[in-house]
């Protein structure tokens, strides 16, 4: 509902993209080819086009196929204007290579690696600051606006990780989405094993500074439901 009330439907693909191909890495494996579904009221040439062309966008940066979908209308189950998305990536890794965080011990070190913003998750938290807020979208934070920063495409980790994963052991990870970083992260850990985050050790990207303060969440509720700067 963002993306289309700000016309952002060249980087929701991405977004779509980004969310299972991470999802598939931090298993170990390589994202191979992905299929969409666009599903719709009534067919918008020009945004399904936009929509399909950013997630053929997002397939190339995580360097896999995008090899079919569904596009679907169905007048009535949509209100005017929008569109449901939705779709899945396969990868593969042998077996023996499968990362499952069985050989964390104490000592290992965590790393964090850089978000790009709220990803895809929260978003009904943020609807709701937003429009409790009567926020100005335009209003300049960071680099850009407001909507720029709340509506940054998702970071598609795969070629860097891919690439860390051939030169340096990699025991655990954990894609930070629903449940943010107190959830996802025990994920990855066997029993008996817990990690020690320095919350000072980055800073997070403005926008979660905006939403903490004009949605007044506390940190540990933004914890919870944000990656707060680490994807």
């Amino acid at each position: 509902k963002l993306a289309q009330q700000l016309n952002r439907h060249d980087s929701i693909g991405i977004d779509l993209v980004a969310m299972c191909v991470n999802d598939v890495l931090v298993q170990g494996a390589e994202p191979l080819f992905f299929l969409d579904y666009f599903a719709t009221g009534k067919l918008d040439l020009d945004v399904a086009e936009r929509v399909i062309a950013s997630i053929a966008r997002g397939c190339q940066m995580a360097g896999c196929a995008l090899i079919g979908g569904e596009t679907a209308e169905m007048p009535g189950m949509y209100a005017e204007g929008e569109y449901d998305l939705a779709g899945f990536a396969v990868g593969v890794v042998e077996k023996e290579r499968i990362i499952d965080g069985r050989g964390i011990v104490e000592g290992d070190a965590v790393l964090g690696l850089a978000s790009s913003g709220p990803h895809s998750n929260g978003y009904s938290l943020v609807r709701r600051i937003v429009a409790d807020a009567n926020a100005d979208l335009s209003a300049p934070i960071g680099p850009g606006t407001l909507a720029d920063a709340l509506m940054a495409p998702t970071r598609i980790y795969v070629k860097p990780l891919l690439a860390l994963m051939r030169d340096t052991p990699v025991k655990g990870m954990a894609h930070i989405t629903g449940g943010g970083i107190t959830e996802n992260v025990p994920r990855m850990l066997p029993p008996g094993v817990q990690a020690r985050i320095e919350r000072g050790s980055w800073t997070p990207p403005p926008v979660f500074d905006w939403l903490a303060e004009h949605g007044r969440v506390d940190e540990a509720e933004m914890l919870r439901v944000f990656n707060c700067g680490v994807g």
